[in-house]
């Protein structure tokens, strides 16, 4: 069977730090639709996966193609394994979060490559090496107690051995390697029908990171180191981010006119 790709977007209006976040416009574009047209910009089919008809409508209406799933999905993962069932034909499943407005699209070429090239990796995950200014601000702000922001780190064949809202792993020198986790994941579908499928672990309720419920069970995730090329990682969690997200598009270009 020739590898097939399918890049999923799970969108939701209850988010509960920022209600209606989909909708939300960022300088002139709702939030949804400019992630869509990052996606649009790969050779990819999209879908987006939403449980709420002021989305599905919206997203119709400028040409996206929506499907509906349930309201009782727990996760984004599960989100987009329901909207992926409807997809058999497709064998790698990208979930593309609906607020990663700042992604550029090579880094999700980079890691559906990956996932292409590779039949062996069930999971693949990008994860950016930080140098200079950035790691000593992302530091300070974990020694300040901050949960943004979540580190990865790997064997030598840049499997996960872990993820976690703490630096890690411990910096003794200058030399010590820091890799900030970009939360987008690329899986095989009889993969991500599994994860989706296994209850809560005690190490994902305790970080608040889904994706450790696949290591707590023993499922492999590649870790692909991408570059932003200058461009600065984000996403949008509260209202306030909004007036952020638009000062970097203005410094740095809007992704979407690439």
């Amino acid at each position: 069977m020739k590898e097939k790709a399918l890049i999923v977007i799970p969108a939701r209006m209850a988010s509960t730090r920022f209600p209606g976040k989909p909708l939300a416009k960022i300088a002139g574009i709702a939030m949804i639709e400019r992630v869509w047209s990052i996606a649009r910009m790969l050779p990819y089919d999209i879908v987006i996966a939403t449980d709420d008809s002021r989305i599905y409508d919206f997203t119709t209406r400028f040409g996206a193609h929506a499907i509906h799933t349930s309201s009782s999905c727990r996760t984004g993962t599960d989100r987009v394994a329901e909207a992926s069932r409807a997809f058999p034909e497709y064998n790698i499943v990208f979930s593309l979060q609906g607020d990663a407005v700042l992604t550029p699209p090579w880094v999700i070429e980079k890691v559906l490559s990956c996932m292409l090239a590779d039949v062996s990796f069930q999971m693949a995950t990008p994860a950016v090496k930080l140098t200079g200014k950035t790691l000593t601000d992302f530091a300070d702000t974990k020694q300040k107690g901050s949960s943004t922001g979540t580190c990865v780190v790997f064997d030598e064949k840049k499997r996960a051995l872990y993820f976690s809202k703490a630096l890690i792993p411990s910096r003794r020198d200058e030399c010590t390697a820091v890799f900030r986790h970009i939360g987008l994941y690329a899986y095989r579908f009889e993969v991500l029908q599994q994860v989706s499928h296994l209850p809560q672990g005690s190490l994902e309720r305790a970080e608040g990171l889904e994706q450790l419920r696949a290591l707590e069970n023993g499922i492999p995730i590649q870790v692909v180191e991408v570059d932003y090329q200058g461009r600065t990682h984000g996403s949008v969690d509260r209202p306030e981010d909004i007036a952020w997200v638009e000062s970097i598009i203005a410094q740095e270009g809007d992704l979407v006119c690439v």
